[in-house]
């Protein structure tokens, strides 16, 4: 297993996908830090005054929410398109013909293209939620409790492990291209339920038809929760919350939080990461090579 996890790293560090992801970073990371500045450069700190610091926290927040809508999409497509073609597309080119006629379990092999695909994932969020919170730190005001911190890293790294299962489990039932636009089509549909919640009561919609589009985005949600993930980490990170009365804060719009998941929800994430696992581990022991 620890063969196949190191093998999987040397293989994403080869292939361009991972190279078009650290340029897209850069760029991003760039343009971000001007961003940020733009937003937080006119902000004034008074340390006797209460307002000013509240000031520079809203500032911080809006900054935040920019940062973390676009770096979701970055750490989505990584992966996605690090394991879309993780069974099908080493199938078709016979890697795993050659490979798993040796001693090694079909199981094993699962497991450690799993954990190869889902710890360089979690390495490369670090990286990146480290870098937003430092180039907003810089501009403007950041959460700094090391309890809601780690809380949000967990929120914002657990996407990771749910697409990168989503992925292979697919990958075990469709070529490489097709696995590739379905994961594409369901993170979509995930960030357009999301998208939804957030707009929907803020448009002066009537009762049923309001209730008709929460039912959709909630449905589009329970089919890929990757997008509520993130909603959740933003509602921790400010501690949404305890100061939606204090600061003046618009939980809808497209950079809003929207309606917060709830632990049950979460709980319903890993169950569905959980049988999406099992079930993608049964299909590829079970599966015709």
């Amino acid at each position: 297993m620890r063969m196949i996890w190191s093998m999987t790293w040397k293989e994403l560090l080869r292939k361009r996908v991972l190279l078009l992801t650290f340029l897209m970073t850069v760029v991003f990371l760039i343009g971000f830090w001007f961003i940020a500045g733009a937003i937080g450069g006119d902000v004034s700190i008074d340390p006797n005054n209460n307002e000013g610091l509240i000031q520079e926290f809203t500032v911080g927040m809006f900054i935040l929410m920019l940062g973390f809508f676009f770096a979701s999409f970055v750490l989505a497509f990584l992966a996605i398109f690090s394991s879309f073609s993780a069974i099908a597309g080493e199938a078709e080119q016979g890697v795993m013909q050659a490979m798993l006629p040796r001693p090694l379990p079909r199981w094993k092999w699962y497991i450690g293209r799993w954990l190869g695909y889902v710890s360089l994932g979690i390495i490369y969020a670090l990286i990146l939620f480290s870098l937003i919170l430092w180039i907003t730190d810089i501009h403007a005001a950041i959460p700094q409790d090391p309890a809601v911190l780690v809380q949000s890293f967990l929120l914002f790294a657990s996407v990771v492990p749910l697409l990168v299962t989503v992925s292979m489990f697919g990958s075990g039932y469709l070529t490489s291209v097709a696995n590739g636009v379905v994961m594409t089509m369901l993170y979509g549909a995930g960030w357009l339920g999301g998208m939804i919640g957030k707009i929907a009561g803020a448009i002066g919609l009537e009762p049923k038809p309001l209730q008709t589009l929460n039912n959709v985005a909630g449905i589009l949600q329970l089919i890929m929760p990757a997008d509520a993930l993130q909603r959740k980490m933003q509602a921790v990170l400010f501690s949404f919350e305890d100061i939606s009365g204090l600061i003046p804060v618009n939980a809808s719009g497209p950079l809003g939080v929207g309606d917060i998941p709830s632990p049950a929800f979460l709980l319903y994430t890993l169950f569905y990461t959980v049988v999406l696992f099992c079930l993608g581990l049964r299909r590829f022991i079970r599966k015709d090579l």
